[in-house]
């Protein structure tokens, strides 16, 4: 009786998502890379194709994915309400937002870290030469907190000058109020593409703190929850598998492969659970790609980010999909 597991309920979130017939994502208002419509009004980026990705899976479909721009303090309150059905955005895993919001962080897809942005003019090649700089930071946020307790640790002085939003750092960093901003890396990244003179300014090696991005969905239903991390799991284990967007159907039809068939769902339904057809991951893969394409044409190709700890396991990163199996 034990080994006889019944098939698992859909929650409250998966059932409201089948019946709406899409998948409400909240993104950022604008990030290349990441989440940015394009001239024709098409929303591109890394963020954007997670959400893509959980549509293919759930409908077969990745234009069933709908992009909610939401900002920094927006965002939760978004995913709390029920406006949006997951959050896909530049957004830090910390144990606050695991514990405290009523939401739930499904996977870890995006491994980055804060880093510091200066002006080459300062002639400063690493982050310890910053000794008595003044930064602009977002007041009150978790980039100031870490930024005093990097300076604590390194024993050295700064100033920090509080503001808003994002925009009026990046203004006041652009006429010089400050040395230096800090954020993540892709953010960091973001800003340096959309300067005036991107060469004036230099992305410094060292990380302030670790930064690991991921997807939330709400607390309370399991089924959504792991729906939406393994969807990010095919993407990472098409990436290991040597499947692209390209190759997928042909290795479909002609490969022997016991773990490649079993992934693409020729020999079990690996979608059983969720009630999904077998060839789920097919899809993902067939309209969205592997992690590796995902990146490289958003901050890879856009914001010239080196892929880093986001690499496969086998290649040294940190991206290993659990067992399909």
């Amino acid at each position: 009786m034990l080994g006889l597991a019944a098939p698992a309920q859909a929650g409250s979130t998966f059932d409201a998502v089948k019946r709406n017939g899409e998948v409400r994502c909240a993104v950022s208002t604008g990030l290349a890379g990441m989440s940015q419509p394009d001239a024709q009004g098409i929303w591109r980026g890394f963020d954007v194709d997670i959400c893509r990705a959980v549509a293919a899976a759930m409908f077969g479909d990745a234009g069933k994915a709908r992009l909610i721009p939401t900002t920094t303090a927006t965002r939760f309150t978004a995913l709390q309400s029920g406006e949006v059905d997951l959050l896909s955005r530049t957004t830090a895993l910390t144990l606050a937002r695991d514990s405290q919001l009523g939401l739930t962080i499904t996977v870890p897809h995006f491994f980055t870290g804060q880093g510091v942005l200066v002006h080459r003019r300062l002639n400063i090649t690493s982050a310890a030469q910053l000794d008595g700089a003044t930064f602009c930071a977002m007041l009150a946020s978790e980039i100031e907190r870490n930024l005093a307790d990097w300076a604590r640790q390194k024993n050295i002085r700064i100033t920090t000058i509080p503001f808003d939003t994002p925009p009026t750092i990046q203004a006041a960093f652009q006429a010089g109020r400050c040395d230096a901003i800090s954020n993540d890396m892709i953010n960091l990244s973001g800003n340096r593409a959309a300067a005036p003179n991107p060469a004036d300014l230099v992305l410094l090696p060292e990380l302030v703190f670790k930064e690991p991005h991921g997807v939330l969905v709400r607390n309370g239903d399991a089924e959504w929850a792991a729906l939406t991390r393994w969807a990010v799991f095919a993407l990472i284990q098409a990436e290991e598998m040597g499947l692209t967007q390209a190759n997928v159907a042909e290795i479909r039809a002609t490969t022997t492969d016991p773990k490649i068939r079993r992934f693409l769902g020729l020999t079990e339904n690996v979608g059983t659970g969720w009630g999904l057809p077998a060839g789920w991951a097919f899809e993902v893969v067939r309209q969205v790609g592997n992690y590796g394409e995902v990146f490289d044409r958003g901050p890879g190709k856009v914001l010239g980010m080196e892929r880093g700890l986001n690499r496969p396991w086998t290649e040294g990163g940190m991206l290993m999909s659990w067992l399909w199996q």
